[in-house]
């Protein structure tokens, strides 16, 4: 257990094999996160590159937690903050987010003042070299999802990305899930709700998190008034095999676990239908490797979802009323491009 020394918030930052990232991004967390509220810790997954020698030499005020292998973003956060958990708030910021001044604090100030929300994120910009003030793709101004579980965002559908011009700076009643770029999360809480789905490894883990908050009683909101920069990409771009397996198939577990199992049930059969005209389109445009990455996806959620056995009544898809939309056919066939 690591040692707060009464501090509030426990910024950890997830690393492996990061040594580039963190000499460019660790600065501006260090400078910019009040000392006297939280201490920044950097949880190292099995690195095999300098990044511990970087820490040592450049930042010796950053505490580190050493893991002996490479856990994946899900399990690695959940051995981290098990180490600690006497910090009252848990902030998960990834290694490619630079952090300006004020960051963290309204967001600290939004969760002290409102018990009933569990988790918040501040508004995720892209980290851009022209200093354009664009969404960032992971995350924008907060999350939801359709009615047949497609992830979009406030300032985020699909590829459509906006430019921010203050449009979202007001404080939602509720977002379904908040970016694990950079989520603020009740330290209890989490481990109350299981922390992130180590079976997910990584990409979609933070939805489902964020998904059983809301199961437990607790809203999740964008702290507008705080701001952080997300490279995006840095653990796996847009395009790559990997990645689309990992979405693929951790979308179908994210709907099969968290929803009422027969309305679970008639929703996955919608998506494999979607998901169908996926595999033709990538087979269309020559993409091999997504073709074989939505096969092996499926493949792999009927073997894993065996392990999940219990479902809850509630659909929360139901009952926010920015889910109740078909963001394929509004973007698609209507050509919607904006919140």
């Amino acid at each position: 257990m690591l040692n707060s020394q009464l501090k509030k918030v426990a910024v950890i930052i997830l690393n492996w094999n990061g040594a580039k990232l963190l000499h460019h991004y660790v600065p501006s967390v260090v400078q910019n996160t009040p000392d006297d509220l939280a201490d920044v810790i950097v949880a190292d997954n099995g690195s095999t590159d300098d990044s511990l020698k970087v820490l040592q030499n450049e930042f010796p005020t950053v505490q580190v937690i050493k893991l002996d292998k490479n856990y994946g973003f899900a399990e690695g956060y959940n051995r981290a903050i098990a180490q600690c958990a006497d910090y009252h708030y848990t902030v998960l910021l990834n290694s490619d987010v630079r952090t300006p001044e004020h960051w963290l604090e309204p967001v600290i100030d939004y969760l002290e003042a409102h018990p009933e929300v569990g988790a918040a994120q501040p508004k995720l910009l892209h980290d851009r070299q022209d200093g354009k003030e664009m969404f960032e793709y992971a995350g924008a101004a907060g999350g939801y999802l359709d009615c047949h579980g497609y992830p979009y965002c406030r300032g985020r559908i699909f590829e459509a990305i906006e430019d921010d011009h203050g449009q979202y700076d007001h404080i939602t009643p509720s977002i379904l899930w908040a970016s694990g770029a950079c989520l603020v999360v009740r330290t209890a809480l989490y481990l109350q709700a299981g922390g992130l789905d180590k079976d997910f490894f990584a990409h979609m883990e933070e939805i489902d998190l964020c998904w059983r908050i809301h199961l437990l009683g607790s809203d999740i909101r964008m702290v507008p008034q705080a701001r952080v920069y997300h490279l995006g990409g840095a653990s796996l771009p847009q395009g790559n095999p990997r990645k689309t397996y990992l979405n693929f198939r951790n979308n179908l577990l994210l709907l099969h676990k968290n929803l009422p199992a027969r309305e679970g049930k008639r929703l996955l059969l919608v998506r494999r239908l979607y998901d169908t005209l996926a595999f033709g389109m990538a087979l269309a445009k020559l993409h091999w490797g997504d073709a074989r990455a939505i096969l092996k996806a499926h493949r792999d959620f009927r073997r894993m979802r065996r392990n999940y056995n219990e479902h809850p009544t509630r659909n929360l898809l139901r009952e926010l009323p920015e889910c109740r939309c078909n963001i394929v056919i509004d973007h698609y066939v209507r050509h919607r491009m904006v919140f």
